[in-house]
């Protein structure tokens, strides 16, 4: 049945879009949609602006006690940072511990600017292993912003997975990402949906992003009613057991440079449910027409 299909994974939804609502009445509304997972969203230029004190344990304690009475679990945060920094370990490590007293497995953020490789490379030693101490997947997320990461496309992430070898560092593949930080016809650029196909067996969890690019710019929009073809990677999805998030920043658009641009105001909470329905619905439906289809050949 749909219901035992889909309950072999974990459909989380990114808190992203609450930007601008608390944190209960998130959980509130997310669990009014049938939510049973949130993604925590801690992203400078995505919501709005916090320091390290918002990872002090009382703010644990107070964010695991509003996911126990809302009845929404918390698998997988994304809190992004550039991993080269000089502070990124210390910085880091306390988003990590943070994330697994909320119960999370998987923490998602940015690898590096390609510049800051050196230093990379030896921070991410150090939280690799502090990630096995927690039982946390860091998954490296694709930047959506233009620069020169690290990790650009599918294949720079697969080349420094198999260069780093930790079982506790995984790809956290975006194909919204993609569609503004490496553009299909222009040099250097790939497919978003075939880029994330190639990444999926490299993946400890994925983002579901839809956008819909714009001479205006980039503008994030309910899974399938944008460019990025959400439908060809869920297929794919389909037929593996990994877990994913729904992420729909609508506050938010890229400038036609890619750079993030956040609304005045946050989105009405009547529109981020009608937005969260939508792509929920689209998610089961092909999750489950293409478990379906296996099932039935």
């Amino acid at each position: 049945t749909r219901e035992s299909i889909l309950a072999a994974r974990i459909v989380s939804v990114s808190a992203a879009p609450y930007d601008g609502h608390d944190f209960p009445r998130a959980l509130d509304s997310l669990a009014a949609c049938g939510v049973r997972h949130v993604e925590p969203a801690f992203i400078v230029g995505y919501t709005e602006a916090f320091d390290e004190s918002a990872f002090a344990n009382d703010k644990a304690l107070l964010y695991a006690r509003w996911l126990i009475e809302s009845g929404v679990a918390c698998h997988a945060f994304s809190s992004h940072i550039d991993l080269g920094r000089d502070d990124a370990v210390d910085v880091f490590r306390g988003r990590m511990d943070f994330a697994a007293r909320l119960g999370a497995k998987v923490i998602n953020t940015n690898a590096a600017a390609r510049h800051l490789g050196t230093r990379f490379f030896s921070n991410i030693e150090v939280l690799a292993r502090h990630a096995e101490d927690l039982g946390l997947i860091i998954g490296l997320e694709n930047p959506g912003d233009g620069s020169d990461s690290l990790i650009n496309t599918a294949q720079d992430g697969i080349d420094l997975l198999d260069r780093l070898g930790f079982s506790s560092v995984r790809f956290n593949y975006d194909a919204g990402n993609t569609i503004s930080h490496r553009p299909e016809g222009l040099p250097g650029g790939v497919n978003p949906a075939a880029d994330a196909v190639l990444a999926l067996p490299y993946c400890g969890h994925a983002h579901i992003k839809d956008v819909r690019a714009t001479a205006d710019g980039y503008f994030f929009t309910p899974l399938g009613q944008g460019d990025v073809d959400c439908a060809s990677i869920l297929h794919a999805v389909a037929s593996t057991s990994l877990d994913i998030s729904i992420e729909l920043p609508l506050r938010l658009h890229r400038l036609p440079n890619a750079q993030p641009q956040r609304g005045r105001e946050p989105i009405p909470l009547t529109l981020l449910e009608e937005a969260i329905e939508i792509s929920l619905a689209f998610v089961n439906q092909h999750l489950a027409i293409n478990a379906s289809s296996k099932e039935n050949p």
